[in-house]
């Protein structure tokens, strides 16, 4: 059976395994999730469960997990009890956003050269053209906006879990910025 969550992520940190070893994990901060509704194949033509936690005073965030055979009902409360330690999860958030970029930075482009007669090339994209068709082609990696779009980590270990704080945490990094809703799923 799926296990999921809403969280809010906190931040990095370094914690030290039973083995004295360092561990990088982001901690996310998980309050009861409220079942909000739940959706049956017979009236939406497929199965999920929505929950929903509370972002700040006044909004609430909600968000569909699709899961099959799911004992929930309205109203049951989901913690970080569900989970345990060795658990893998897909953790999935909005990326940070970087605002508009160049190719160099966006796209990973090497640049012009650094040497003399080559003044104001050096983060420049090049040639975006071709003789032929004669314009710019649709997907062409150029200059643009850069991040703040939904990233997926996959196979995420969950290594700490706080019963009383309502903590997780996950081994590596979590796409977002502190402060950012995050939602993990172990299937």
């Amino acid at each position: 059976m799926a296990k999921f969550i809403l969280g809010k992520k906190l931040g990095m940190t370094t914690i030290y395994d039973s083995a004295k070893e360092a561990l990088n994990v982001t901690l996310v901060e998980c309050p009861l999730n409220r079942v909000a509704l739940l959706r049956t194949k017979e009236k939406d033509q497929y199965e999920a469960v929505q929950v929903e936690i509370q972002k700040t005073k006044n909004k609430i965030f909600k968000k569909e997990f699709r899961v099959e055979n799911s004992q929930l009902k309205t109203d049951d409360v989901i913690g970080v009890d569900v989970f345990s330690v060795g658990d893998v999860a897909n953790v999935s958030g909005t990326a940070k956003s970087k605002g508009f970029q160049g190719v160099v930075k966006r796209h990973g482009f090497k640049g012009g050269a650094k040497s003399h007669g080559h003044k104001h090339d050096l983060r420049a994209p090049g040639s975006i053209g071709s003789g032929f068709p004669e314009h710019v082609t649709k997907g062409k990696r150029m200059a643009g906006r850069m991040g703040g779009t939904r990233s997926t980590g996959k196979n995420i270990e969950i290594v700490y879990i706080n019963t009383e704080k309502n903590l997780i945490g996950l081994r590596g990094p979590v796409a977002g910025i502190p402060g950012a809703i995050v939602e993990i799923l172990v299937k």
